[in-house]
């Protein structure tokens, strides 16, 4: 599909500069105690996208900043998919006080704004990638958690279930040897999705200031560039980039997470 061509390809360029980063970025580039570039020049020879207050290339530190971003988004989305996938599968299977106790506190997360929610649980647990990471988590885990539990609903009406249970099989080999493989195509879904939201939550956060002051994001980029004055200096090199590169990575996770969703259907299979 022509969606996911786009859409792996695009993430597999982020992830490659990414992890070759520091194969040709060095300290020097980064410390603003070191570089000797002009200070917030617009793109020149050597700059191909200018340069930040302290004469640091632009370019750079986007792709630098594509590490952190990328890795707070995965790391987030993965403590999400496992949380809510355990509280929907434990719902699901058990329908009657557990499960709706489950269900109540997933409805409480609901009902609570989660920007909010996050900006204080980052507040509380102190400035730096681990608390960003957590408060995704927290925050995102119920839209997961009530897509699990309605498919596990699903699967666990079926006859096989059944049957398995007559057989003997508990209930934690009903859920982990029957319903979860039955479930994951829905999960990987899911995920791909919910990395986009979360590149996008751990931009906001470092944005408003949660993030560590020492490292570079391109939510760290952005704030820098507001509080730097760039804004008022009209320096669009410095304030555009970063914002591209979190739209691109957004959309490759959306494109990827809507082909994916494409191929795992057997509705859409069966019509096309």
């Amino acid at each position: 599909m022509r969606s996911l061509f786009w859409g792996v390809g695009v993430l597999a360029a982020f992830a490659l500069l990414a992890l070759t980063a520091p194969l040709y970025i060095g300290d020097a580039d980064l410390n603003v105690v070191k570089v000797t570039g002009p200070q917030l020049s617009p793109p020149v020879d050597g700059y191909p996208l200018g340069t930040d207050q302290a004469g640091r290339s632009v370019l750079l530190l986007v792709i630098w900043g594509a590490r952190e971003s990328l890795a707070i988004g995965l790391i987030a989305t993965a403590l999400t998919v496992v949380l809510g996938s355990a509280v929907g599968l434990l719902a699901g299977h058990y329908q009657g006080a557990v499960g709706k106790a489950l269900m109540h506190v997933t409805d409480w997360f609901i009902a609570l704004p989660s920007l909010p929610l996050a900006i204080s649980l980052s507040a509380v647990l102190g400035q730096g990638a681990a608390s960003i990471t957590v408060a995704i988590a927290v925050t995102s885990w119920t839209a997961t958690a009530r897509l699990v539990r309605a498919q596990t609903l699903a699967v666990e009406a079926r006859p096989f279930i059944e049957r398995a249970k007559v057989l003997g099989a508990g209930n934690a080999q009903v859920m982990l040897r029957h319903v979860l493989p039955n479930v994951l195509p829905l999960i990987l879904v899911s995920s791909t999705l919910t990395v986009a939201s979360a590149i996008l939550s751990e931009a906001t956060l470092t944005f408003l200031g949660l993030g560590d002051p020492t490292s570079v994001t391109w939510g760290s980029m952005l704030q820098a560039a507001f509080s730097g004055g760039a804004v008022t200096a009209g320096a669009w090199w410095y304030l555009l980039p970063p914002g591209v590169a979190i739209l691109v990575v957004v959309l490759g996770f959306t494109l990827s997470g809507r082909a994916v969703e494409h191929l795992l259907d057997p509705r859409r299979a069966a019509h096309a």
